[in-house]
């Protein structure tokens, strides 16, 4: 029996080299750029600023965008694109908010890519000047290698994680201009310390803006909301 694919005949040949693996995933993220590229210029034309939200299932990033747009809703015009395997659970609880949510649904996939963003664009027409989050699958390995066509990457870890998950998952944090540490009013019951947190995502990406939030008691979400409105001025002036 053949050791690789398990076949009767062990006459026949495989490469092993992985070639063939690398040039397929080249091509697939080649079509992503292109169609990302396309995205970027849609929501550059109408001045849209985009927000690819990451994080690991559990950080928080259903009930700080809630948060978030139950602060700034009243001030700028907002839609969501929720992305998970299956359920329309996150985007129920973003309508709920009052803001247009899009949900798709990836069955076994792993992460959002480019060309179901700009058929979640088309159903949505987010106003021009609004602000649009994508909330990304809970994973922190596999939607840090697709370009959306974002203005840009915000990582979201808690503190209930650890203080190691940058060097764990170092691409994700590179790959993020922001990072949010959610959770932080849970500090005083956990071993984690978050100045160790912080000096780890410094070593991962020392340009990385970091917001320490807690999107239950409120606690950093002025400084976030506040940077938020900063970043869409540009787009809504226009």
């Amino acid at each position: 029996m053949c050791e690789i694919c398990g076949g009767d005949d062990k006459s026949h040949e495989h490469d092993t080299s992985g070639r063939a693996v690398i040039e397929v995933e080249q091509d697939v993220l080649a079509r992503n750029n292109l169609l990302a590229a396309r995205n970027r210029g849609y929501l550059a034309e109408r001045g849209i600023f985009c927000l690819n939200m990451m994080s690991s299932p559990g950080a928080g990033k259903t009930t700080l965008l809630e948060k978030t747009i139950a602060r700034l809703k009243e001030k700028i015009d907002i839609a969501v694109i929720e992305g998970d395997q299956q359920t329309d659970n996150d985007a129920q609880r973003i309508a709920a908010q009052g803001v247009p949510a899009f949900q798709i649904n990836l069955g076994v996939g792993c992460h959002l890519e480019a060309e179901s963003v700009y058929q979640a664009l088309e159903h949505l027409n987010p106003h021009p000047g609004s602000l649009l989050f994508i909330e990304n699958v809970g994973n922190l390995i596999c939607p840090a290698m697709f370009d959306l066509g974002e203005a840009a990457r915000v990582v979201i870890t808690s503190v209930t994680e650890g203080d190691d998950k940058p060097l764990k998952y170092p691409h994700m944090f590179q790959m993020g201009e922001i990072c949010l540490i959610n959770k932080i009013d849970l500090l005083p019951y956990l071993h984690s310390d978050i100045n160790v947190l912080r000096e780890n995502l410094r070593k991962i990406n020392p340009r990385q803006q970091i917001f320490e939030v807690s999107a239950s008691s409120g606690a950093g979400l002025d400084d976030w909301c506040a940077w938020l409105l900063r970043k869409a001025a540009p787009g809504r002036q226009g």
